[in-house]
């Protein structure tokens, strides 16, 4: 997992790029690769239960209590090992 030069809410590693920004009263981690997408969404005061979706219209699929769970859902939606999304600094303490 390694974070573009010093930017907090964007990351890349070898075949995904992962972007993190607020919208609408929610925290958001989107990933991407190969044209295929999978978000990450919690409230904006950081307390709630992550969302797993495939973007930010699309219906929720699943909710964790624990970001590490989230993200295995993710990685498995885009094809990848969890081992291989990267997470920007600003979205590393999202989850219960």
């Amino acid at each position: 997992m390694s974070d573009d030069a010093g930017d907090a809410t964007q990351a890349t590693s070898d075949d995904v790029t992962a972007r993190y920004y607020e919208r609408g009263g929610e925290r958001v981690l989107a990933f991407e690769r190969d044209g295929q997408t999978a978000e990450l969404a919690q409230n904006s005061e950081g307390y709630a239960m992550v969302t797993v979706r495939r973007d930010a219209e699309g219906d929720e699929l699943e909710k964790y209590y624990g970001f590490d769970m989230a993200l295995d859902h993710a990685a498995e939606l885009l094809g990848v090992s969890v081992h291989d999304l990267p997470v920007p600094e600003a979205a590393s303490d999202m989850g219960m």
